[in-house]
């Protein structure tokens, strides 16, 4: 994702969360607000991801820990042009992954204990694969500011009713329960734009790096049918971060709609098999 791209989705993001202060205290509320988000994007750029890594109680491997592991992800960032970035474990029994981090050189991995258990080291190849995909195209930059402003703006729109009743809130107490809803709903439909796109891009991307797609769609299939099953508790109390995972760790996500932060996986796997068939894709390194 370009720099201008950035800047625009951090631009509507810190909009949106100035407008809110506006309509919840008028010109008071805004320079408040502007002084929360200018605060909120300096945070978000250097410290948001080691904040989402902690949300998920995600423990810093060493080589030593899960040297395979380690190996693949070193050799999946070799393909890609990267430098190897740090690996993450998550106590989850559902199957997923996300990377996050600034930029390369300050890039993480993180995939649940689930995904290990329950993955041949081929899917696990091709969805490292895909995590590296983002960090190639700094997707995680944006993911993770994404991330934490719109779960802070759910949280100012929680706030909303203390603010019902004070005389310089024009919205009055309709408008202030309309915001209440209006605005995370924003926020979320801001992620969903961008978070669509880049899944596409990253499937097409990691097969790239993989040499080989059909690892990747397997992988996605096995997921989609573990996060049906099986409950991602954190991502379940985080939900303004399900968007950052290579599935959506929410239940509610069945339908390729407006509402979705993820395309429909049959969609994905699909257009995956598409690039296997057509012989388009660099030779991977296993013959």
């Amino acid at each position: 994702m370009s720099y201008l791209r950035t800047a625009v989705l951090l631009s509507v993001m810190t909009s949106l969360f100035l407008g809110i202060g506006f309509m919840l205290g008028g010109e008071g509320g805004i320079i408040i607000a502007l002084v929360i988000a200018g605060a909120m994007n300096i945070f978000a750029y250097w410290r948001s991801d080691k904040l989402i890594l902690s949300m998920y109680g995600a423990r810093e491997l060493a080589r030593r820990d899960l040297p395979w592991f380690f190996d693949i992800v070193e050799h999946m960032a070799h393909r890609a042009g990267l430098p190897m970035p740090r690996v993450y474990l998550i106590e989850s029994d559902q199957p997923n992954a996300f990377a996050t981090g600034r930029n390369p050189e300050n890039a993480a991995v993180a995939a649940t204990t689930g995904l290990l258990k329950s993955l041949s080291r081929e899917e696990i190849t091709g969805v490292m694969a895909h995590e590296l995909a983002h960090v190639r195209n700094r997707d995680t930059l944006i993911m993770t500011i994404t991330a934490t402003i719109a779960g802070a703006i759910s949280m100012l729109a929680n706030f909303a009713l203390f603010f019902g009743n004070s005389r310089n809130n024009p919205l009055g107490l309709v408008g202030t329960l309309a915001l209440m809803i209006l605005a995370p709903l924003a926020a979320a439909l801001v992620q969903m734009a961008i978070s669509r796109t880049r899944e596409y891009q990253a499937d097409r991307i990691g097969a790239e790096i993989c040499g080989r797609p059909l690892w990747l769609a397997s992988a996605l299939e096995r997921l989609e049918v573990a996060s049906h099953q099986r409950d991602n508790h954190a991502a379940e109390a985080n939900p303004a971060t399900a968007h950052m995972f290579i599935v959506n760790p929410l239940h509610a996500h069945a339908v390729d709609g407006l509402f979705s932060t993820h395309p429909a996986t049959a969609n994905r796997v699909a257009r995956l098999r598409e690039m296997a068939s057509s012989g388009n894709v660099p030779a991977g390194p296993w013959g």
